[in-house]
């Protein structure tokens, strides 16, 4: 919806992704077609508006079940994303360590595997049987083994990663700092934060999701007090559950903080919703209990 600035935000989130919003079509606030998620009229609206501006991918705010996004591919005849394959997308992007490469993979895997073009999910319950023969439903079957099969390599890598990130927090525990980290809406300025308290060069830019690795710093407070001062991966309303669970490892090191600084920009014109999309989230990460500190 344009009140809460959703819309806005997809469209920040599709040009991070590198696109060029051309138009836009704001469906009635009602119950979405199960087949196409928009109705009759809406749909012949973006039909039109697809071919007017030559526009090569549509793209929703609301997450389309595999039906819906086949569907509508077949119909407006562009590529169809929604709101978690533009997330995914910026984040395959942005990926620098080899941790969060391990992490996007994992998680655009989850989200292409019930999307792969064929039957879909009843495949599974047919098991064979009348229709189900010939070379076009054993290659998708090949296919779904194989990603279930990287899924599962990618699991035990990353297991080794959580293994390894132990093993680095015992040193850091012996020095026994506090750990304070900074947390908020993507975009929000945390490493903008970061960068004046610490002098670190860590990348800062004015768009949607330029941090996605945890950065440490030392930080010497005037009393002399040292502390470490970790800078994490944005928040964002209605962040894809595939990312939670990808991006869980990294998250994690918000469990070892003694203090979150929860950011929010002042300037954004929706400051409540992005610093309660914050605190949803941080409630899903089992963090609530934290002591926090809002930061303006």
């Amino acid at each position: 919806s344009e009140e809460d600035g959703s819309l806005e935000e997809l469209e920040a989130l599709v040009e991070s992704a590198g696109g060029q919003v051309v138009g836009k079509v704001l469906p009635k606030k009602s119950k979405p077609d199960p087949a196409f998620f928009l109705g009759e009229g809406k749909l012949w609206e973006l039909k039109n508006e697809i071919s007017a501006n030559q526009a090569v991918l549509a793209v929703f705010d609301d997450e389309l079940t595999p039906v819906q996004a086949r569907n509508l591919e077949e119909e407006l005849e562009v590529k169809v994303l929604d709101r978690t394959g533009i997330i995914l997308d910026i984040f395959a992007l942005r990926a620098q360590t080899k941790e969060a490469k391990l992490q996007v993979e994992k998680a655009q895997l989850e989200y292409i595997l019930p999307r792969l073009t064929g039957e879909g999910a009843n495949l599974s319950r047919l098991a064979g049987g009348i229709g189900t023969r010939g070379p076009g439903e054993s290659k998708l079957e090949a296919d779904r083994r194989r990603i279930r099969t990287r899924i599962a390599v990618l699991n035990r890598r990353l297991k080794q990663v959580k293994a390894n990130r132990q093993l680095q927090r015992v040193p850091r525990r012996r020095l026994a700092w506090p750990v304070l980290a900074l947390v908020g809406y993507t975009n929000a300025g945390k490493s903008t934060l970061f960068r004046l308290l610490t002098g670190a060069e860590v990348g800062v830019e004015d768009r949607l999701f330029t941090t996605l690795d945890p950065t440490y710093r030392r930080l010497a407070f005037p009393n002399q007090l040292e502390t470490l001062l970790i800078d994490t991966v944005g928040l964002i309303r209605k962040l894809p559950h595939q990312l939670v669970d990808a991006f869980r490892a990294t998250l994690e090191e918000l469990q070892e903080a003694d203090l979150l600084l929860h950011v929010v920009n002042l300037a954004s014109p929706y400051k409540d919703e992005e610093y309660l999309a914050g605190v949803d989230l941080l409630r899903e990460l089992g963090l609530e209990e934290k002591p926090f500190i809002t930061v303006l």
